[in-house]
């Protein structure tokens, strides 16, 4: 079965680059990838120590970052490496301050996994959440390197815990450590024969709760929203962009809405643009303008989200009609954010917690959207009823950091 791995990911590496032809996302998956040995070979000298952590995307790097920051703390004479796999996480944080280091990771062949372990050398590795790369981890198993899963998460339909992923469930030894986010994951490692499991829950809270320490003041943001009621859409897809511009168009003229698309590129945003029939502005071409006299500010760039959210009354987070799924719904919670969202948020446990407790709302079509948004804007002790549910849910679930630290360090 290893064989047939291996075999996989060379005909994988093949293949991309003959769609890297025709997809801009799979050109910079390949082509960011062919400097990295050279890269890692300018950057890290035989004698550097160093720590290795890598995220499969943007938002495995924000989960591990409270992590990647202690550690850092903890060994300031250590240079950090983090790695991405994807585009979307490493082109968003290549200029990253955290790590003296950050490259794509090399597709997981053998003489990779070899070539990278041999110039990186870690003192200790940490995967964020999942990618279980099996050649990678067999070369650190071969250097008896300290291996840690920070913020795992396990599902019956992962291939450890099916009847043919034997040497799956054999590469998992190279681990020193599974940190995972609750109890079922520890009971689902547990019996494949794994006892170094500690539930630590997800230090993703503590990447929010930290956020609310730092300025998230934006003077645009303040000046569009002039003290109004305001509703933040954040990280929207067509599907759902197309629920808002309904909701919008009919909306209380008092009720401000702020859009920020999952993707911005110029078709996207014209499309949802011309299905609002009230007055919009958008971030490129907000100079000069007076954002105060538009109800709609529409954010076609990316990197201000976060700070955005503070100044909503209500969010509604992305994401629900697709799949996989809704996107971050911890941001707008820490802030103590009402959140609605669409109806597939199961394989996210923070969603599921969140929404058993009410402070989380989905909805399935535009006349619950319209029910929901009515009344959170409409019954005050409701608006502040789940507001206080959302700041707590934060609260209450923050500490991963703290615990993986002890352990680690």
């Amino acid at each position: 079965m290893l064989f047939l791995y291996n075999l996989v990911i060379y005909i994988a590496g093949f293949f991309l680059k003959i769609i890297a032809l025709f997809s801009p996302k799979i050109t910079l998956f390949v082509e960011g990838r062919k400097n990295v040995f050279n890269i890692l070979q300018e950057k890290i000298k035989p004698e550097d120590k160093t720590i290795w952590f890598h995220s499969a995307s943007l938002g495995e790097y924000e989960q591990g970052l409270p992590v990647i920051e202690k550690i850092k703390e903890k060994y300031p004479s250590h240079k950090i490496v983090v790695t991405f796999f994807s585009p979307s996480g490493y082109e968003v944080r290549k200029n990253n301050t955290v790590a003296d280091v950050t490259v794509y990771l090399p597709l997981d062949t053998k003489s990779n996994a070899k070539k990278f372990i041999k110039l990186v050398h870690p003192e200790k590795a940490f995967f964020i959440k999942y990618e279980f790369w099996l050649n990678y981890l067999k070369e650190l198993e071969n250097h008896t390197t300290p291996t840690y899963l920070i913020s795992g998460i396990f599902r019956d339909s992962q291939m450890f815990f099916k009847w043919y992923g034997g040497f799956y469930r054999k590469a998992l030894n190279a681990f020193t450590y599974f940190f995972v986010q609750n109890e079922s994951s520890k009971q689902k490692i547990e019996a494949i024969g794994f006892k170094n499991v500690i539930v630590s829950g997800d230090t993703r809270f503590d990447r929010v709760n930290a956020i609310l320490e730092r300025d998230n003041k934006l003077d645009f943001i303040a000046n569009f929203k002039n003290n109004q009621t305001t509703i933040v859409i954040g990280s929207s897809w067509p599907k759902d962009e197309g629920l808002i511009a309904e909701y919008i168009n009919q909306a209380p003229d008092h009720v401000k809405f702020i859009i920020a698309p999952h993707n911005i590129k110029p078709d996207q945003i014209a499309e949802l643009k011309s299905q609002i029939t009230k007055s919009v502005v958008l971030f490129s071409e907000k100079e000069n303008k007076d954002l105060a006299s538009y109800q709609v500010f529409i954010i076609d760039t990316i990197g201000l989200l976060t700070k955005i959210y503070s100044y909503g009354t209500i969010a509604y987070v992305g994401g629900g009609f697709g799949n996989p799924g809704i996107h971050n719904i911890l941001e707008p919670a820490t802030f103590g954010i009402p959140i609605v969202i669409g109806p597939n948020y199961s394989n996210f446990a923070e969603a599921v917690s969140l929404t058993a407790l009410g402070g989380c709302i989905p909805i399935s079509n535009a006349e619950e959207l319209k029910e929901i948004l009515d009344r959170l804007l409409n019954d005050k002790s409701f608006l502040k009823e789940k507001r206080e549910i959302c700041s707590l849910f934060i609260q209450n679930h923050k500490g991963a950091t703290n615990t993986i630290m002890e352990i680690v360090s």
